[in-house]
């Protein structure tokens, strides 16, 4: 595609620690990437070299056919949105999103225009007076983003845009961020550690570790067959189950909890150590000698019918047609 973006063996290394282990990454033009994993996995890492912010030690990023190693930010054809948003404090709203086009040499007249349409995008339309300190963290985050957006970038690259918000804004403006992405149809590479957020935006989710990338696929196939044991616990929704030398996950949803062993095999009794309600579902958590932390997923109204309780001995049992065996 026209503007692909590949990585090839992309290493990153301080004195003797490697932080990025040879990466290869193809993100195709119009998709909506989320690098996701832990805190110290070398996603935003990742993100900076891309965006030209930190060198890269070895290997080579491609943008359609061009070679951006030795290209300084402005030439990379990226544009990127700050974890912190980075706004110039003494520049009103206007003047924040227009910076780039007046570093460009573009008349006043003209990036005003052109900042004007940009501030509308993301509707904040009337606060292009304003000074950063007299707006929220959702409006200084339209903001950023506007500003981001302005130099028509292939790839727009996403530090965490969300992190700062409160949960309600946070779940209005990832759908806001996914609708946009649709629309200007531009490539979107968002690094978060929530996989809730990743499920929700990404056509392709890219699991880190380490350093190291775990799984590349749709989010759904990440969700339902994550294909290591990190993958399975960071992504959540999954027991790990041992089978003789072999490990194998299974969604918290599919495993069925009795106070009487009606079923046999494939069967362990446990005991519940905690109950979290979570809306319209409620999470078992429980404990044997074989499993530490056994979670177990029950719709509301079929936890009220089995009368469970904190220190209960229950049942855990599970079809093994619904096993996914992990690398």
């Amino acid at each position: 595609m026209k503007n692909e973006l590949e990585l090839i063996n992309v290493k990153k290394s301080y004195g003797n620690f490697d932080a990025i282990h040879g990466i290869n990454l193809k993100i195709s033009e119009g998709s909506y990437c989320c690098l996701l994993g832990p805190s110290g996995c070398g996603k935003t890492s990742l993100l900076r070299m891309i965006a030209g912010h930190e060198e890269i030690s070895e290997g080579e990023i491609f943008l359609g056919p061009s070679r951006l190693n030795e290209l300084p930010p402005a030439k990379r054809g990226t544009s990127m949105m700050f974890q912190s948003y980075a706004l110039f404090p003494h520049l009103k709203v206007i003047d924040n999103v227009s910076f780039a086009l007046k570093i460009a040499g573009i008349s006043k007249e003209e990036r005003n225009k052109t900042a004007l349409k940009y501030i509308e995008m993301v509707q904040m339309q009337g606060y292009e007076n304003r000074l950063p300190h007299q707006l929220s963290g959702g409006q200084r985050q339209r903001i950023a983003l506007a500003r981001a957006l302005i130099t028509k970038p292939s790839v727009l690259l996403l530090d965490e845009p969300l992190s700062a918000l409160d949960p309600a804004l946070r779940v209005l403006m990832r759908t806001e961020l996914k609708q946009m992405q649709r629309e200007l149809n531009i490539t979107f590479i968002h690094v978060t550690h929530s996989q809730e957020e990743a499920l929700a935006l990404a056509s392709i989710a890219v699991v880190m570790n380490e350093g190291k990338v775990e799984q590349i696929d749709n989010p759904l196939t990440v969700y339902n067959k994550p294909k290591s044991a990190f993958v399975s616990e960071f992504v959540g929704g999954h027991n790990i189950i041992q089978e003789g030398n072999k490990l194998f996950s299974i969604r918290t949803d599919n495993i069925r909890l009795e106070k009487n062993n009606k079923t046999k095999k494939n069967t362990e009794k446990m005991k519940i150590t905690d109950i979290e309600f979570q809306g319209n579902s409620v999470k078992i958590i429980l404990n044997n000698t074989k499993y530490k932390h056994f979670n177990v997923i029950l719709g509301d109204s079929e936890f009220f019918t089995k009368d469970l309780k904190i220190s209960d001995d229950v049942y855990c049992s599970w079809d093994i047609k619904k096993l996914h065996e992990l690398q």
